[in-house]
C-alpha cells in the first residue's frame, strides 16, 4: 500500500487531518517510516508540520523549551543543554540523530525512548496545541493521544544534580539494556532533600523508581547509605524481554548500575 504525505504549515490544520483513520504523525520518521517499510499496513497517511516553532530550541531564566521537532544532534551541540547532551547522544547513531526529534522520542517504545527517560526525571512538561500535561500523565495516556506534541519545557538542572546513564551491550552495540536518569537535590553537607529517579526498559515506557526515591530521601551518596535504594530499585517494574536482554537480566544489573551512578 503506497504511503500519501500531507504538509501543514500550521499544527491546527495538522491536528485536524491526524483526526482520519490511518494517518500517523511525521516527525524525524525513525519510528514510523522503519515500521512502513517493514510492512506496518495500518497507516496509509503521513502527516507533517513545517511551523518554525517546532524546530526552535529557547532557554531563559533556567527554563527550558524545545520544539518537538528538535532533534537529538541538536540537543547535543547546544552548549546551554551540556546537561543534556549524555542522553542526547544515547539515542542510536550519528546519522539517527540527526532525524530523531524530541516528540517521536516520547512515543518510542521500550528497548527506545532513553532522551524520555532524562525528561522523566526532569519532570518535564508536555505542552499541545490547547493543553500542557506533566509528562508522567502524558506517558501515561500516550497510546491513545492524537492530538500533535509541539514542545517541552522544563527547569535546567545544574550539572552536580543531574546524572544519566544507559547501558548497552558491546554487540549489538546501541540498542537499550537500560537507561537510568536521576536528579537530586541536596544539602551542603549532601544529605538528599528530593528525588526523582526514571528508569527506561524497566516496563513498556519510562517510568518512576518510586520505592528507590522513597529510600534515598534523606541519605548521602555513600555505599552504606545507598544500599537500601538499590535493595528496593527494581519495585515496581515490570521489566521488558527481547533479543538485547531478559527481564529477568533487567531486574538483576539495574541495583548494580544504579548504585554506580548515585556514586559518580
Amino acid at each position: 500500500m503506497a504511503l500519501t504525505l500531507q504538509t501543514f504549515s500550521a499544527v491546527k490544520d495538522a491536528n485536524a487531518a491526524l483526526m482520519a483513520a490511518g494517518t500517523r504523525y511525521l516527525g524525524g520518521g525513525t519510528l514510523v517510516v522503519r515500521a512502513a517499510n517493514e510492512g506496518d499496513v495500518s497507516v496509509s497517511s503521513l502527516v507533517r508540520v513545517t511551523e518554525p516553532s517546532l524546530s526552535a530550541i529557547t532557554a531563559s531564566g533556567g527554563e527550558v523549551r524545545l520544539g518537538a521537532s528538535v532533534t537529538m544532534a541538536a540537543i547535543a551541540r547546544d552548549p546551554d543543554l551540556a546537561q543534556l547532551a549524555p542522553a542526547a547522544r544515547a539515542v542510536g547513531g550519528p546519522a539517527i540523530r540527526n532525524m530523531a526529534t524530541v516528540g517521536g522520542n516520547l512515543f518510542a517504545p521500550a528497548p527506545y525512548g532513553d532522551f524520555t527517560v532524562a525528561l522523566l526525571a526532569l519532570d518535564a512538561i508536555i505542552v499541545t496545541e490547547d493543553s500542557e500535561v506533566p509528562i508522567q500523565t502524558f506517558l501515561a495516556g500516550r497510546d491513545t493521544s492524537r492530538a500533535i506534541v509541539t514542545g517541552v519545557t522544563f527547569v535546567l538542572p545544574r550539572a552536580e544534580s543531574f546524572r544519566f546513564l544507559k547501558v548497552s551491550r558491546v554487540k549489538p552495540k546501541g540498542v537499550s539494556v537500560l537507561s537510568i536518569a536521576t536528579h537530586l537535590q541536596r544539602t551542603a553537607d549532601g544529605t538528599v532533600t528530593s528525588v526523582r529517579i526514571a528508569l527506561g526498559c524497566m516496563a513498556d515506557r519510562p517510568m518512576r523508581a518510586r520505592a528507590a526515591e522513597k529510600a534515598l530521601l534523606g541519605c548521602k551518596l555513600t555505599a552504606e547509605e545507598i544500599a537500601p535504594t538499590l535493595a528496593v530499585a527494581a519495585e515496581g517494574t515490570s521489566p521488558i524481554t527481547d533479543p538485547i536482554a531478559s527481564a529477568w537480566y533487567r531486574t538483576q544489573v539495574l541495583p548494580v548500575h544504579l548504585g554506580r551512578l548515585l556514586l559518580g
